[in-house]
């Protein structure tokens, strides 16, 4: 019976290791060689070169990390992540990317990745960001994390662009704050001088603004965007 390697200092088969990774990029030859690069080391479960191959394939093979290319004809990463995010909460995002530009790695962490690496990294280094995105760790490429704060630091008060949050009105927003506080309905017609009645209006508008279904979703999405 051939016996199975074990990772280094684990005692564990490396098989049982194994994460299972989906490919998002429209360039066929790149996934192949991603693939041919991670196959040793992680499950690479299937690939997609557009947005809904990508969307119907990850929902169908359920992997624990998505690699995702920023741009592609059809929407790209953003609309991978606009479209999963919420069905498939469980999966990971890392975003690989021949970009380096602070608007693509803000609007893809905005959207839910959990990293931003450059498609000069190495195997090694992109299989350690998987593992480390698996374990719910935040990854950017050492380069590119320098590029972002230097940007941030240069326009410390620059806004951000949040396709979502600028289709909510002023006090729309003010309601989905005090909400992710914790506030009753009662309470927030209080705080904002306004009627019951008016603040359910302004939730049941928020709701199907931003497509959830109860006030718990949104506390969670609020706090994800430190509006609380």
């Amino acid at each position: 019976m051939a016996e199975q390697s074990m990772e280094p200092g684990t005692g564990t088969p490396e098989r049982a290791q194994r994460l299972k990774v989906f490919l998002v990029d429209d360039h066929a030859m790149f996934r192949a060689g991603v693939r041919a690069e991670l196959g040793a080391h992680v499950e690479v479960v299937g690939e997609a070169s557009t947005v809904a191959e990508a969307v119907a394939r990850i929902a169908a093979t359920g992997p624990d990390v998505v690699l995702l290319d920023v741009h592609m004809p059809d929407g790209g990463g953003r609309a991978v992540l606009d479209a999963m995010r919420r069905s498939h909460p469980q999966v990971k995002f890392l975003a690989l990317s021949v970009s380096d530009a602070a608007e693509d790695v803000i609007g893809l962490i905005r959207a839910g990745a959990r990293g931003y690496v450059t498609k000069t990294i190495s195997p090694d280094e992109l299989t350690d960001a998987i593992r480390r995105v698996a374990d719910g760790d935040a990854v950017f490429s050492p380069r590119l994390a320098g590029f972002v704060l230097d940007a941030f630091a240069a326009r410390p008060d620059a806004p951000v662009a949040d396709p979502e949050l600028d289709q909510l009105t002023n006090r729309e927003r003010e309601v989905l704050r005090l909400l992710a506080r914790g506030y009753a309905y009662k309470e927030i017609a209080k705080e904002l001088f306004i009627s019951i009645k008016t603040v359910e209006t302004h939730v049941s508008n928020v709701l199907r603004k931003l497509q959830m279904s109860n006030r718990y979703e949104l506390s969670r999405w609020a706090a994800d965007r430190r509006l609380v």
